[in-house]
């Protein structure tokens, strides 16, 4: 096992940037992968094995590219830099900040993190139906409000609609008090919430009152014509499969449809289909619809939701393997317990 030493430069007005606060972004990567890394002036010394320092040259000049094109370093950009890396992916962090999608009402700067995310945006921007299918914290909605946002504002559409099915979430709530309005409100919150985050409250009610912005629940979409508007239909994997064959069959001419959902997250009765795998087994052979499949990686919330996240999967693929181990035991055990009965059947044959 060979020790190796690699140097690289480092502007100095990068390294409180690139190092994080208290180092914390370069002791992520030393333990991430087991290098030493010193900082002497404008320059940073990489002590490993030859592969692992490799890995922390590849990881830190993104980094320092990163700062250089203005980007502040966050957690979420060093662990991502250090996934791609560990996996020998050649794709870059810094291709993604080339693509700005909008800015939020406070002028923060909104563009995809991951490449999973970006091929989602492109895909929203070539195709008239985009499924973008994949668990909590991966940006399938915000991104898409996002989209939808921009094509409001540059007059691509008319009006943006926003749609989810109103079901509880493993839990019965009972009568809810007020107007219909007042009862829908809590099923639809997580899109006012990336629509005021966007746009500003103030823009937001004024576009309601004029009718170019709709929030309404799924059921309502039924017997519509919907031309010349931007639709995103969220929380998917909680339709039935008739109620996604209504939706997708409301689409007419000018529009842009974004289904939503996560296959890991179904609130529906037990034994109920959900339209969400159905759609996505009917319709991925037509050209004009794309399917983005994000993935743990493609998490950017906090980077303990990426684990509980990755935990889940392992965990939910041990126990298909487990249930298939024990299908092809109970088959066996079935097979053997035939094999016998018809050995007996001919012995009793053979006394008679």
């Amino acid at each position: 096992m060979s020790i190796t030493e690699e140097i690289i430069d480092i502007p100095a007005e990068h390294i409180r940037n690139v190092f994080g606060e208290f180092d914390h972004y370069i002791k992520n990567i030393e333990r991430a992968l087991n290098v030493t890394i010193i900082a002497r002036g404008g320059s940073l010394k990489i002590i490993g094995e030859a592969a692992k320092t490799k890995r922390a040259v590849n990881v830190l000049n993104q980094l320092i590219q990163l700062s250089v094109n203005g980007e502040v370093i966050t957690d979420q950009n060093v662990n991502y830099t250090l996934a791609l890396s560990m996996e020998d992916k050649q794709e870059k962090v810094t291709e993604l900040y080339d693509e700005l999608i909008c800015h939020t009402i406070g002028g923060r700067p909104i563009k995809p993190k991951t490449h999973g995310q970006k091929n989602y945006i492109r895909n929203i921007r070539e195709k008239m139906i985009v499924f973008g299918v994949g668990p909590a914290g991966t940006g399938k909605t915000y991104l898409a409000m996002a989209m939808a946002i921009t094509a409001f504002r540059n007059n691509e559409v008319n009006r943006i609609i926003l749609t989810r099915p109103a079901i509880e979430a493993g839990e019965k709530l009972g009568f809810l008090p007020g107007d219909l309005q007042s009862k829908i409100d809590p099923y639809l919150r997580p899109l006012y919430d990336a629509l005021y985050e966007i746009m500003g409250a103030e823009s937001f009610q004024k576009n309601m009152e004029k009718g170019l912005i709709e929030v309404a629940p799924l059921a309502y979409m039924r017997g519509r014509t919907l031309d010349n508007s931007f639709i995103v239909l969220d929380e998917a994997q909680n339709t039935t499969p008739a109620q996604m064959k209504m939706f997708l069959t409301r689409i007419g001419f000018g529009s842009k449809v974004i289904v939503t959902g996560d296959l890991s997250q179904k609130d529906l009765p037990t034994g109920q289909q959900s339209g969400l795998d159905v759609a996505l087994k009917v319709l991925g052979g037509i050209n004009d619809i794309g399917i983005c499949m994000l993935s743990s990686q493609d998490v950017v919330r906090h980077p303990l939701v990426q684990k509980i996240v990755k935990a889940y999967d392992d965990y939910e693929a041990k126990q298909k393997h487990l249930s298939k181990d024990g299908l092809k035991k109970d088959e066996a055990a079935g097979a053997r317990t035939k094999r016998s009965s018809v050995r007996r059947k001919i012995s009793e044959r053979g006394h008679k």
